[in-house]
C-alpha cells in the first residue's frame, strides 16, 4: 500500500517515513502543499497523510482540491491545532480522520488502517487464491505446508498480484506503486523480487505461479 506523506517539518517527516516503511507501507514524502497536489495527479496512492499548516498551499486547500477532482482517496489530517473548529473544518472539507500533534506512532498506524480498511478486499484481511493465503495483518504467505513472513516489498508485490489475479502487471507499474517515482532503483529489481516470491511459492508447494510475459509484465495464475 502506497501513501503520500505531506509534512513540512523535516525531522518529523523522516521519522514518520521510517515508521510507515517498517510497517510495510511505501511512502513518498513531500514538504509543501503544491508538491502534494502534483504528486496526487498520478493517482498512484492508497491514502494521504496531510499536515494542515504547510507552505505554498495549506492542507485544507489540498484536501478541498482533490475532493473537487472527484477523488475518494482516504485522507488523514495532521494538525498542531486542537480546537474543535479546526477539526470540524477538516472533516467538512472531506477528511476521513484527523490526528493532533503530538501523537503516538501506534495511534497513527491504527488510524491509517481504519481509513484504508474500506479498500481491502476481504473483511478478515486475508487474500486467498488456490491453496495460498496472504494475511495483510501479519504479512504471512502460507499454505498447509508452512508459511513465510514477507519483507516489505515482497509483501506489497504479492498483495498486488493476489488482488489482481490473471491481470497483467508491468514492471513499470510495480516500480511506480512500490518503489515510487523518486527511487533510484533499476527496473531489474522487480525481477529480483519476483524471483524471491517464486522460490517461496515453490517451497510452500503452492498451486499458483507467477508467470512472465516478455516485455509486458507478470500475472498470477493457478497451476492447471
Amino acid at each position: 500500500m502506497r501513501l503520500l506523506l505531506a509534512e513540512d517539518e523535516l525531522a518529523l517527516s523522516k521519522a514518520l517515513k521510517v515508521i510507515l516503511e517498517r510497517n510495510n507501507y511505501s511512502v513518498d514524502a513531500v514538504y509543501d502543499g503544491q508538491a502534494a497536489l502534483e504528486y496526487l495527479e498520478t493517482d498512484n496512492y492508497d491514502g494521504v497523510i496531510l499536515d494542515i499548516m504547510m507552505p505554498k498551499v495549506d492542507g485544507i486547500t489540498v484536501l478541498k482540491e482533490i475532493r473537487r477532482r472527484g477523488s475518494l482517496l482516504p485522507v488523514l489530517l495532521l494538525t498542531a491545532k486542537s480546537e474543535v473548529d479546526d477539526k470540524v473544518l477538516g472533516l467538512d472539507a472531506g477528511a476521513n480522520d484527523y490526528l493532533t500533534k503530538p501523537f503516538h506512532a501506534r495511534e497513527l498506524l491504527a488510524r491509517i488502517r481504519a481509513m484504508t480498511r474500506i479498500q481491502t478486499v476481504q473483511a478478515n484481511s486475508q487474500l486467498q487464491i488456490g491453496n495460498v493465503t496472504l494475511d495483510r495483518a501479519t504479512y504471512e504467505l502460507s499454505t498447509a505446508s508452512g508459511s513465510y513472513r514477507l519483507a516489505n516489498k515482497e509483501f506489497q508485490m504479492m498483495e498486488m498480484l493476489m488482488s489482481n489475479p490473471k491481470n497483467l502487471i508491468s514492471s513499470e507499474r510495480f516500480m511506480e506503486k512500490i518503489w515510487g517515482y523518486d527511487s533510484e532503483a533499476e527496473l531489474n529489481v522487480v525481477w529480483v523480487y519476483i524471483s524471491y516470491l517464486r522460490k517461496k511459492l515453490t517451497a510452500l508447494h503452492a498451486n499458483i505461479q507467477i508467470k512472465a510475459m516478455r516485455n509486458a509484465g507478470y500475472t498470477l495464475e493457478e497451476i492447471p
